[in-house]
């Protein structure tokens, strides 16, 4: 049996149907199709110029261009067919400069409208034509009368479409889309397109030029930028500005920008135009070689994108660096808004590295301050990568003439450990906390051995806690005790509390572990200059020095925001009920405690 070649049979209304609901996002789209169709016919024609015509009323649009209009045989060939690309090369009808291509475009006015009629004559020569198609799949080809070359599309709005083919929505839907066009287009005789594209209009001075881009971006966005900067990126025949947000976003803002292709509309919310890291701009830009995605609403994700973008976040990242060397006063305002994003940008790039060292300010035990004064300010300085450790030892580091800075926030510690790539002299090394003991004065021999029976009581009262009581001087004078642990510590007690909370198997693996490691312990380090500590000290009674102890324990913990083991909650509100039976006792009551 011999097998016969067949072809596809094309069912149009499906193929409406998928084009309505999967591939374009709204049938407002179809005024965009007619209006590439147009320019391209004009564009093909050449000789510069032209003009589109839309004229509405009673349910129906006519969209008149002076393009190169179509010969008889061109109609069945790009009006009739779907999907065949090869005769459009042939006929010119592909070029990297048209805006679109006949065909599946022209289908989008089926979104609005049961029938397309098509009136056209060629500048070649030849007689007119007119194709009538119909959204049920046929279509029929006469004689027409037209006394010039171009085309005339005409719609009759379907049930249901009438307001899109209103007066009122489709003069809306042609500024939106075409008023950047390089022709005369006009709706019922209302010029649509101007002066072209805002960013390219020439102005008397650099001042009068920034007005009008600051209220071009509010028409646009309802902002007044905090800068205007132009964008110029050759290979994607980019152009446009980026408006730079005047309040603080979220990096994970999803920012959306007004993509013009050849200066018809693509989108007004394209995602992905700028690196991740540029999110503090809106842009509004025109591309000549950029590729659109299928529904010509997004831009296709290539090579040619992604170089864009590069360039783009090159022209930003310039922007700063002048704003550092012209006017600082001005990157610092900045700064203040958009920190994130150039932080960001800090951790790949020397220059951004080299202007947050020496602009951004850094929380730090002396203030807020930028890193490159710290360090000239503290040679020996140190910065903590928690800022819960910050808090708690800032005052303390900083009483010790021992410099902090607060490295975690977002990116800070990432920037703090990159800065050798600009100096490899730069040192600025993290604090262990152990080692503040250190700066800690010592107790005269005298003064220690008085202090060696409380010393027992005292350790006798936290030992169970893993914890090691130790009594120096330090400023301020005005704190009892401090809670210091090392990170060699904080990881026996981590390994500690996974080991109790591991079945029978993992309990073992982590005590070989335990065994492999230091016996480091956290310090409660009591303030002999404190006069409350001083008291505790002297106290004669053991349980009294149990309860006091334990509570300046679980004072230092809360002061220094660490976490609270259920042990450490249960001592916690011991001490705080047995101190409680001690003060309000009688001396005929018993006291109770232990």
């Amino acid at each position: 049996m011999s097998v016969a070649e067949q072809a596809f049979q094309v069912d149009l209304r499906g193929v409406v149907d998928l084009l309505s609901r999967h591939l374009y996002a709204s049938p407002r789209v179809y005024l965009r199709e007619l209006l590439q169709n147009a320019v391209d016919a004009i564009t093909a024609r050449g000789g510069g110029g032209g003009r589109v015509e839309i004229e509405t009323g009673g349910g129906t649009l006519r969209v008149h261009d002076d393009g190169i209009g179509l010969t008889g045989d061109e109609v069945h060939t790009l009006l009739a067919t779907i999907g065949r690309s090869s005769k459009r090369d042939e006929l010119g009808f592909a070029r990297h400069d048209f805006l679109g291509q006949f065909g599946i475009g022209l289908l989008s006015a089926f979104l609005v409208a049961d029938e397309i009629e098509v009136v056209t004559r060629s500048a070649k020569g030849g007689d007119a034509v007119r194709w009538t198609g119909l959204s049920g799949g046929s279509y029929r080809v006469e004689p027409a009368e037209r006394d010039q070359p171009g085309t005339t599309v005409s719609l009759r709005a379907r049930p249901g479409s009438a307001e899109l083919l209103s007066p009122e929505v489709v003069a809306e839907l042609a500024r939106t889309y075409g008023s950047l066009l390089p022709v005369e287009l006009t709706v019922d005789g209302v010029p649509i397109t101007g002066g072209g594209p805002p960013w390219q209009v020439a102005h008397p001075d650099p001042a009068s030029r920034r007005r009008a881009l600051e209220r071009y971006c509010e028409e646009l966005y309802g902002f007044t930028p905090f800068d205007v900067v132009d964008l110029d990126v050759p290979e994607a025949g980019l152009t446009g500005v980026a408006f730079v947000l005047p309040q603080p976003v979220s990096p994970a803002a999803r920012a959306s920008h007004r993509v013009y292709l050849k200066r018809m509309l693509l989108a007004e919310n394209v995602e992905g135009l700028l690196p991740e890291w540029a999110f503090f701009a809106r842009c509004v830009v025109d591309a000549g070689e950029l590729r659109p995605t299928a529904s010509r609403e997004a831009l296709y994700e290539d090579e040619l994108l992604d170089s864009a973008r590069q360039g783009l976040g090159d022209v930003l990242r310039q922007w700063l660096v002048k704003l550092s060397e012209t006017d600082p006063g001005r990157l610092r305002a900045f700064l203040r808004l958009h920190q994130l994003g150039v932080k960001a940008m800090a951790l790949h790039d020397d220059e951004m590295l080299r202007i947050v060292d020496r602009w951004l300010e850094y929380e730090t035990s002396a203030g807020p301050m930028t890193l490159h004064e710290f360090r000239r300010r503290h040679p020996d300085g140190r910065f903590t990568p928690d800022v819960d450790e910050f808090r708690r030892l800032s005052a303390v580091a900083g009483a010790q003439g021992v410099g902090l800075v607060n490295g975690g926030y977002v990116h800070d510690t990432e920037i703090i450990e990159r800065l050798p790539a600009l100096d490899p002299d730069i040192r600025l090394a993290r604090l262990d906390a152990a080692m503040l003991t250190t700066t800690f004065g010592v107790l005269d021999p005298a003064a220690e051995l008085r202090l060696r029976p409380f010393l027992a009581a005292a350790q006798r009262a936290v030992e169970r806690l893993g914890c090691e009581v130790v009594v120096r001087e330090f400023d301020p004078a005005s704190l009892p005790a401090l809670y210091l642990t090392s990170r060699d510590a904080q990881f026996q007690e981590e390994l500690t509390r996974a080991r109790e909370e591991a079945d029978e198997l993992w309990a073992d693996v982590l005590g070989a572990v335990n065994a492999t490691t230091g016996t480091e312990r956290p310090q409660l380090v009591l303030n002999h200059r404190n006069p409350l500590a001083r008291r505790v000290t002297s106290l004669g009674d053991d349980g009294l020095v149990e309860l006091a102890v334990q509570a300046l324990y679980g004072q230092a913990l809360l002061l220094g925001h660490h976490p609270l083991r259920p042990a450490d909650t249960a001592v916690l509100n011991r001490s705080f009920i047995g101190l409680l039976e001690w003060a309000v006792h009688s001396p005929e009551a018993p006291r109770e405690h232990g």
